[in-house]
């Protein structure tokens, strides 16, 4: 009996459908990024919304305010100094000032969204720095008083946060801004270079990006990532995804065809982005514990490994996260009975004396809508923390109200307002410390009390 010879085996390829949805969650965050990266850099000058043109920073001079929808869950904590480094050409240098006594932290963040460096006040220390931030397989001389930092992909984003005590504070911060500095390495040293940007007038500046990719098609979200791949390398643990995405014709660099799909694939992929982002929600959350209504993300953040529908899904619900060392983020899901959080309700968030939140840095509340924004309110107040002038009870104990209307002028400075319809709340804490991020220390469930 012969052997048959390995030509005439079987090829046993993967349920294209299957790949198809595995393809749209890894490739999901590349385009959001993408997405994200035009609108904002569609200027020709730094604006203090955080857009500016490539290889500049543009710095957020005030909180966002209601109608800011760049990117999801935003905070209000800090100032945001923001650049899209171009390094397609060459590397580019940045440079930290020093801030003794202030957190800063310069996460950067390649176009797959994982947080590869971030220089700043638990890294480097508040002393500031040079820092290099190089393409992939760059070679060559650098300024000796720099710190070399590979980035992972040509385009990076920096999304830089500087501590912010409130409105009083501005203007300290302001003036850090103002030495936060980038040029490419062949214009270091150079004060009166400026970037040159011509922007489209033809590109939508207005939709949130979030809703841009949401609303492609698989085919035009395939089409889009094909060729994103060939500026933006995969990671090199993603050679199987690579190779799986290929078989239904995903290929880095080549046009994507649905059309040289078979009929059963072809017609399937309408069903992609929903049954993808139900698959990308439930990776999502399944890493993740729920206790006192709180979801806690201890693991996994910032940088995700081959964890590609959760990454997704962070990209989704919060583009730009931090890895949990430098921030966490519990997020509020339910008060104490399992219900779900809406603004017809009074809600009371209460701490024990000493069982504030556990930071070294600081803590705050932040309000959201069903969508994830900010939402107007008469005191232009989005989130609540240690900054702020709260009222204590006894032992150092801490009431923050959460409903539509003031609680009244004694409750007033505990107070954040929350829109109608359905709620969303994150507490942030910066440089947590080791009781929350081993779990040993989780925020208390909130009450309704109307």
């Amino acid at each position: 009996m012969s052997t048959p010879n390995a030509s005439s085996e079987p090829t046993r390829l993967p349920p294209a459908h299957t790949v198809a949805i595995e393809a749209y969650c890894y490739l999901y965050p590349l385009v959001l990024m993408e997405l994200t990266r035009r609108q904002m850099t569609n200027i020709a000058v730094p604006h203090p919304s955080g857009r500016g043109p490539m290889s500049a920073f543009a710095h957020a001079r005030a909180y966002p305010t209601a109608a800011f929808r760049d990117v999801v869950r935003p905070n209000f904590d800090t100032l945001y100094s923001i650049a899209w480094l171009d390094l397609t050409t060459e590397p580019a240098v940045v440079t930290v000032p020093a801030t003794p006594g202030r957190y800063l932290i310069l996460p950067m963040m390649d176009m797959w969204t994982d947080v590869f460096a971030a220089p700043g006040t638990r890294t480097t220390g508040d002393a500031g720095g040079t820092f290099a931030v190089v393409p992939p397989g760059w070679i060559g001389a650098l300024p000796a008083e720099t710190v070399r930092i590979d980035a992972p992909t040509p385009y990076v984003w920096v999304i830089g946060r500087i501590q912010t005590n409130g409105p009083g504070d501005y203007a300290a911060v302001h003036s850090l801004q103002e030495q936060l500095v980038t040029r490419p390495l062949s214009e270091w040293g150079n004060p009166e270079w400026r970037p040159t940007t011509e922007p489209d007038p033809t590109l939508d500046t207005s939709t949130p990006p979030l809703r841009k990719v949401n609303a492609l098609s698989a085919e035009a979200l395939f089409q889009m990532g094909a060729d994103l791949l060939a500026l933006h390398p995969p990671h090199a643990t993603d050679w199987s995804i690579v190779a799986r995405m290929a078989t239904i014709g995903i290929v880095p660099g080549a046009p994507f065809d649905a059309a040289a799909l078979d009929v059963g694939t072809r017609a399937a992929l309408d069903t992609v982005p929903r049954s993808a982002r139900r698959v990308m929600t439930s990776r999502g959350v399944a890493g993740t514990t729920v206790v006192n209504g709180w979801r806690l993300g201890l693991t996994t953040m910032g940088v995700y490994g081959n964890e590609y529908a959760k990454r997704a899904f962070i990209a989704m619900i919060g583009l730009g996260a931090l890895p949990p060392e430098d921030a966490i983020y519990p997020q509020l899901l339910t008060d104490r009975n399992g219900d779900p959080l809406d603004g017809t309700h009074d809600y009371v968030l209460h701490f024990d004396g000493g069982a504030l939140p556990p930071a070294d840095a600081f803590w705050s509340l932040t309000m959201y809508d069903a969508e994830g924004f900010q939402a107007a309110n008469p005191i232009d107040r989005f989130a609540i923390g240690d900054r702020d002038p709260l009222r204590y009870g006894p032992g150092g104990s801490l009431d923050i109200w959460i409903q539509r209307e003031s609680p009244g002028a004694e409750r007033e400075p505990n107070w954040l307002p929350a829109p109608s319809g359905p709620i969303s709340l994150n507490l942030r804490l910066y440089a947590a410390r080791s009781e929350a991020l081993s779990g040993e220390w989780v925020p208390p469930p909130v009450d309704r009390v109307r």
